[in-house]
């Protein structure tokens, strides 16, 4: 089947898998692929779903497991097309990222994907103006960003990173120590067009957006510059224009364990049972984000505001916002503790200190 602008995949084996596949196994697998989904078949090739990065972060925020099987993420209520029907099948693919082909008996025969893809990355700023002042001592007199965990300092691995994942465009927020990361910046051989952004008072963790000397053309990913992570930027940057956010918070599975017994009672106040030293698990902000123009145009210029106020504006506003939860590795370097496991994390993980 030929239709213009599109492409057929017909090696199904790159691009099917088990319902009982690991959804590690399954990441794994979407990691390596050119593809950025698969079609979920029985033994007989039928397909029964279908399933990609984003339906395996939505299924975590739900309570699954990386060692659940692939059909606890699945989707089962997928868009396909027939074999022999090329009008229909054109119109099913307007707007979706892939269209499986099947034949009568539900299996599968090819898949049709889009050649153009959707925009990717253009623009990032990273947050590093603060005064680290938990770090105490370490960042006397040194910016929190150019502390080294391994052989890198944490800056030059979240501009790597960046600069890995298609960004061209960098801005780097400054304050604290400035003229240190700005010849830290001038000194490294950088891929993208980087440029400090000086904040001549604290702007908190989302003023620095309105000191851009030019005006965004597309969605800005926003990086706290205290980050070790393996995030992966490109799936988030998928995952925003595929649900059509204006707002995307990456967050982080957080589990807290209760040293005592918990009580629990109903809603008379009479007693129903006691977990005993239960772990609560929360999802956190993992000070990564992608915002859009029009949330950016909520922030007052030159004036303190944090990032939650800005998202408490643009929720206000009507926008759009959504999460994009992190299987990857990640930690926030904020106390000596946190860079002292910052340390010993990179040692043990080769891919880490990468």
């Amino acid at each position: 089947m030929t239709i213009p602008h599109h492409r057929c995949i017909s090696d199904l084996s790159a691009v099917t898998c088990s319902p009982d596949e690991p959804t590690s196994a399954i990441l794994e697998r979407l990691n390596g692929s050119p593809h950025l989904f698969f079609i979920v078949v029985d033994n007989e090739q039928r397909a029964l779903g279908t399933i990609t990065d984003g339906d395996i972060r939505r299924a975590i925020l739900d309570g699954a497991t990386l060692s659940d099987p692939a059909r606890r993420c699945m989707h089962s209520a997928f868009h396909a097309g027939r074999v022999g029907s090329d009008a229909n099948n054109v119109e099913l693919l307007k707007g979706l990222p892939f269209l499986p082909i099947l034949d009568q008996q539900d299996r599968i025969a090819e898949v049709i994907v889009p050649t153009s893809s959707i925009p990717t990355f253009t623009t990032a700023l990273v947050m590093a103006g603060g005064k680290g002042s938990r770090l105490g001592a370490r960042t006397r007199d040194k910016p929190k960003p150019l502390l080294p965990v391994g052989d890198k300092p944490i800056l030059q691995r979240i501009l790597f990173d960046l600069e890995a994942a298609g960004v061209r465009r960098i801005f780097v927020s400054v304050h604290y120590l400035a003229d240190q990361i700005e010849a830290f910046i001038e000194s490294r051989e950088n891929k993208a067009n980087i440029t400090t952004v000086k904040e001549t008072k604290m702007l908190g963790t989302a003023g620095a957006l309105s000191l851009l000397p030019e005006p965004l053309s597309g969605p800005i990913l926003v990086v706290n510059g205290d980050l070790i992570t393996q995030t992966d930027f490109e799936a988030l940057n998928n995952f925003h224009w595929r649900h059509n956010h204006d707002a995307s918070i990456a967050v982080a599975q957080h589990e807290t364990e209760v040293p005592f017994g918990v009580v629990k009672q109903d809603e008379n106040g009479l007693f129903q049972g006691i977990d005993e030293k239960p772990t609560i698990r929360h999802f956190v902000a993992a000070g990564i984000y992608y915002l859009s123009p029009e949330c950016c145009a909520l922030i007052p210029p030159d004036t303190r505001m944090d990032m939650p106020s800005l998202l408490n504006r643009i929720r206000a506003a009507g926008l759009k916002i959504g999460l994009f939860p992190i299987h990857e590795y990640w930690l926030d370097v904020g106390r000596p503790s946190d860079l002292e496991r910052a340390h010993a994390d990179v040692k043990a993980d080769s891919e880490i200190n990468s």
